[in-house]
């Protein structure tokens, strides 16, 4: 008996310690509270007694609960809900001849009841899941797996969404896609970030995607490139709504010259091998937002020893359990103290740091970086 009940424990638990256990339940309920939390106006309770707040944000909180099923689930849910208090109450009464009867309802069937609900949300979200991990797939498609190996350069990069897709985008690829990087074929580096999460900002990445093929084959410089871009965002933006942040540079293997234009982006991180930092800060609005927006391309000289990094600000947005962010002065502590190394064991630094920093609270976003290093 004690070792079903072992295998049972490990089961249902996956071998997860109780302590976070109930982190991850204490993660998701506070973010479930949150969702519904948006539907309470609680202004208009705050005039009003202790008891009237209390319940009219119970009832403002239940109706936002049973408005997200489906008009018959609704009806099932309340059924089930009345049958339940019945059962707490005793059952129900009837008159005959004068003399009152009661009919007691047995809990198990309001229990069945919800259960099986249980059973058909859980089946719409096992059908969603299959369908975002679809998408998923796709997304993956859409960007590299391995960096291109560029002599006299070493390129990671990493992408985690926040939820099963994201928005975040990054690329790394010649400009001429017929010969190998190197001297005389530049290399585009490309990091954005579509405003929003999940399926509408993965629609919006999938459609930069393909925008940016298509207009680099076309462009005969960087900020024509920009410029293009911008123009096709403004046009699937939904009048600004959905604009991209983006910063693409183009790196010249033989001169160590990189020419960038930071639409709206975080500012990138530029350590160089003397231990100064120095901030990719030149830059012009997000893409979608102003279709004749001007754009600017700045120029840094690299250096061996250096080291870039581009990021999405999901990296230092980061949040643990204290509602604390990760902070850009953590990145810049992280790349400072890591010793001559790979980049992808630099990238893993950063992150195992990130990891430790917000512990077992939800990535409220998604994390994407590219670090280059000049051998």
């Amino acid at each position: 008996m004690g070792r079903r009940l072992r295998d049972f424990w490990q089961r249902v638990s996956e071998g997860i310690e109780i302590r976070v256990l109930w982190s991850q339940f204490f993660s998701e309920a506070r973010d479930s509270y949150s969702l519904y939390n948006h539907e309470v106006d609680w202004d208009a309770l705050k005039s009003k007694s202790r008891f009237r707040q209390m319940r009219g944000a119970a009832s403002a909180l239940f109706w936002a609960m049973l408005l997200k099923l489906s008009p018959a689930r609704r009806v099932f849910l309340l059924i089930a809900l009345v049958l339940g208090i019945l059962s707490l109450m005793g059952g129900t009464a009837t008159t005959n001849h004068g003399q009152v009867e009661t009919h007691p309802v047995s809990p198990v069937i309001p229990m069945a009841m919800l259960v099986f609900l249980l059973a058909l949300e859980l089946a719409d979200r096992v059908v969603m899941k299959r369908d975002l991990e679809i998408a998923r797939e796709i997304q993956r498609w859409l960007v590299p797996s391995v960096p291109p190996q560029v002599p006299g350069f070493d390129i990671a990069f990493i992408s985690k969404p926040a939820n099963t897709v994201g928005g975040d985008y990054y690329d790394v690829f010649p400009l001429d896609a017929e010969r190998p990087p190197g001297e005389g074929n530049p290399l585009l580096l490309v990091v954005a970030d579509v405003a929003g999460k999940s399926v509408p900002a993965a629609l919006l990445m999938a459609t930069f995607h393909a925008c940016l093929r298509s207009v680099v084959a076309g462009a005969n410089s960087l900020t024509e490139i920009v410029v293009r871009m911008n123009r096709y965002a403004c046009s699937h933006s939904l009048e600004g709504r959905r604009f991209t942040t983006a910063f693409l540079a183009e790196l010249d293997p033989a001169t160590r010259v990189l020419t960038y234009v930071r639409a709206g982006h975080s500012d990138p991180f530029l350590l160089r091998a003397s231990g100064q930092f120095e901030r990719l800060d030149a830059g012009d609005l997000p893409l979608g937002i102003n279709p004749n927006a001007p754009y600017r391309s700045s120029e840094i000289h690299l250096a061996p020893g250096d080291l870039l990094l581009i990021y999405s600000d999901g990296l230092i947005e980061a949040l643990n359990e204290r509602e604390e962010e990760f902070g850009e002065q953590r990145v810049m502590d992280i790349l400072r103290n890591a010793p001559p190394e790979p980049a992808e064991r630099t990238l893993q630094r950063l992150l195992a740091g990130v990891q430790s920093f917000t512990g077992q609270s939800r990535q409220y976003d998604d994390i994407t970086a590219i670090v280059l290093r000049v051998a």
